[in-house]
């Protein structure tokens, strides 16, 4: 096995870890992920316990027929979780709004997001198998918008 290099290491740590961007604190998403687990599903059952108490009492084809249009008239709620992304997307992010806020000087920033994009393969990001589609769709975005404000 071939020793790696600290470049080749940094670039792969670019590519590789990835951070909590759902944007609050990554110890709280293991409580908070089994809660809104919980929440739809509990909605589900309750919307649908409520629409069968309409059946109770004598059966009747007049009122099944609108308990079930009923049931099959609105979508059940789901949840889905974000996955985290790729650390080098978060720092560059990081380094472009500091750009546009203003907190590091242009010269600097620009030159940061070069050396950071550099190590991350930004130009091809529909090639890296690593990288979900939402981040590639605002990896594109992003790029458009550097080459408008002139940060790249």
């Amino acid at each position: 096995m071939k020793r790696k290099t600290p470049q080749e290491k940094k670039r792969l740590s670019y590519v590789k870890d990835h951070r909590n961007n759902y944007g609050e604190n990554d110890k709280s998403s293991r409580r908070n992920i089994r809660r809104n687990k919980q929440f739809p599903n509990s909605a589900n059952r309750r919307r649908a316990q409520t629409t069968l108490a309409a059946l109770l009492g004598s059966p009747d084809d007049l009122r099944a027929d609108a308990v079930e249009e009923r049931m099959n008239g609105r979508r059940p709620k789901r949840w889905q979780k974000f996955p985290d992304a790729p650390l080098g997307a978060i720092v560059d992010s990081t380094l472009q709004r500091r750009a546009k806020m203003g907190t590091a000087e242009a010269e600097s920033a620009a030159a940061r997001l070069r050396i950071v994009r550099s190590r991350f393969d930004w130009m091809a990001p529909s090639d890296n198998p690593l990288l979900p589609p939402f981040i590639v769709r605002r990896v594109r975005s992003s790029l458009a918008e550097d080459d408008e404000t002139g940060c790249a």
